[in-house]
Formats: structure tokens, sequence, C-alpha cells
């Protein structure tokens, strides 16, 4: 009788030693498992001035100039749309210099383009195609939004502005959630506070009601804050990279991040900021070294930063 029992013993922990196995396994605990990296076939990018490409190739930051021409280089000084793109070896017909022949990227953001613009730019790309598991989709809007805000001020209220920017920063979420429920796999990003632009600087001094910078970041934060809180929470369809805290953190330690100014537009006012280049700057300017390109607009540096939070978050994100 305990030979039996014995080994009715050795069968049930055998047993059991197998369902705990298959429960690890199960649970992604399996030292033999893969996950596939993430490996998209286009990108089809969204927003604003920051991410845009002409078709001359010119970006709304510091142009860099060719060494032979003297003339711009849509490869050099990229904006973090580009940075991301050629993580994975992607072009944007705008900038195909190199003459790939099926260039895999697709450029929507534009010059001046607003939350709203990109809900019609949404439609306008599912009128003639779709998004798909292999689409990566990067987005950064607003910075028009809350400019065009802050202008209505004083006639409208602060506390009816702030709802507004709240209301937008919602309406860039249903767009993110929308293009995830139709199977896209998307990049989006918060805005930087307006209040620390070039722009907010110079309104803080020329608006002596109000703190104008503090309630430019009042609006930033709104409308951020909204975008956060109605994006699908899923963890796998939709990636946020938070511009925001970064820019805070560089304005906050310049030094640190290797910037000497932080406050001002490195671009001269007499020139339009599409056509700024390396040989456009102000004197004492430093391409490298100055945070902001133009008023509302970053300089080389800040846009290879974000686009390298952009390309990590697309990487490791479990798409």
């Amino acid at each position: 009788m305990q030979r039996v029992v014995s080994q009715k013993l050795k069968r049930g922990l055998a047993l059991a030693t197998v369902s705990v196995a298959a429960l690890v396994a199960g649970c992604g605990g399996g030292s033999t498992e893969q996950i596939d990296p993430f490996a998209p076939t286009r990108i089809i990018t969204f927003g604003d001035d920051s991410a845009a490409i002409l078709q001359t190739g010119k970006k709304y930051t510091i142009n860099g100039l060719s060494t032979d021409t003297q003339l711009p280089d849509c490869r050099l000084n990229p904006v973090w749309s580009q940075v991301v793109a050629s993580g994975f070896n992607f072009v944007y017909p705008q900038c195909n210099s190199d003459f790939v022949a099926l260039p895999q990227g697709i450029m929507y953001a534009a010059a001046g383009v607003k939350v709203a613009d990109v809900r019609d730019k949404i439609d306008q790309h599912l009128s003639n195609d779709r998004f798909g598991p292999k689409d990566l989709v990067t987005i950064m809007v607003g910075v028009n939004d809350i400019v065009e805000l802050y202008r209505q001020f004083p006639l409208q209220s602060r506390e009816s502005l702030l709802g507004e920017a709240k209301a937008r920063g919602k309406l860039l979420a249903d767009q993110v959630n929308r293009i995830a429920n139709a199977n896209g796999r998307v990049v989006v990003s918060t805005i930087f506070d307006v209040g620390l632009t070039p722009f907010g600087q110079k309104e803080k001094e020329q608006q002596t009601d109000i703190d104008r910078a503090i309630f430019l970041d009042d609006l930033s934060t709104a409308f951020n804050t909204a975008l956060r809180l109605n994006l699908l929470n899923d963890g796998r369809l939709i990636g946020l990279v938070l511009t925001d805290e970064t820019i805070q953190q560089i304005a906050r330690f310049p030094s640190a991040f290797g910037y000497t100014d932080v406050t001002h537009a490195a671009c001269r006012a007499d020139v339009a900021p599409q056509d700024c280049t390396t040989s456009t700057l102000q004197v004492d300017a430093n391409a490298s070294q100055w945070l902001w390109a133009g008023d509302t607009l970053l300089g080389p540096s800040a846009q290879s930063r974000i686009g390298t939070m952009y390309l990590s978050r697309a990487r490791n994100n479990p798409f």
C-alpha cells in the first residue's frame, strides 16, 4: 500500500510540474520565447510645421547647407519625422535625394496645420487608402491651435479658452484612437509648452495684464492633459512620446543638454521660416546649441532628440 501511495504522489508531482511550466510559458515567461520587433512597411506622418517637408525639401527648422553647393540639402538637420523614417530605412518623396525607387513615407504634415486639419487629412487618406498593422503612423500637432486660442484673449475669457484647449486635445485623441481602431500602429506626442518658446517669452515682456507665458503654458497643459486622458489605454496600439517634459527639462537645465540659449530664435526675423539656413542666423546664434529656430519652431538638436524618442517608442512598443 505504501508503494502505491508513493507512486501516485510522484505522478501528481510530475503533473503539477508540467502544469506550472505550461502556465509560465503561457504568461510569456519561457526563456526561449521570441518577441518579434515591430517592422513597419511604411510610415505615414500627420502634423504641423515641426514634421513638415516641402516639395523643395525645405523644412521649418535651420536647414543645413551642402558643403559642395552651399545650397539647402534636405538630408541635413533632419526634422523629427525624418529621424523616425530613417531609423526604419524609409524616406519621404519630398526628400528622396538618393533616388529610392519607391519612397515608403507619406507626408501629410504641413505648416500651419491644426488638429481639425489632421482630422481632415485622415479623412483624405481613408478615402483612397487604409491603415494596416504594418503602418507606422506618427503624429504631433497642437502648437498652432494654442497660438490661435491665445490670440482670442482677452476677448474670450481664460476659462473658455482653457476649455477649448481641452476640447482640441480630446479631438486629437479621438483621431489617434480612430487610426488605432482602423488597425494602424500610432505614435503620438504631446506638444511643448508654448510659453517656453521665443513667442511666449516676447508676449510675457510686451503684455503686462497677466503673465502671458504662464497662460500659454496653461493652455498647452490643458491640451496635453486632455490628449493623454482620452487615448485608448490598451498598451499596444498606441505609443506616447512626452515632448512637453523633454523641452521643460531642457529649458530648466540647458547646459546639461548642451544648449547655450533656450529663449531666443536662432533664425533672423527677416528670413521666411522655411528659408532659414545655417547662413541666415542671428550673429551670435549657433544651430546646434540654440533650442529654438523660430518663434515656435524647434532647432535641429531638439528635432533630433524628439525624433529619437519617437523611434525608441516605435521600436519598443508592443505593436
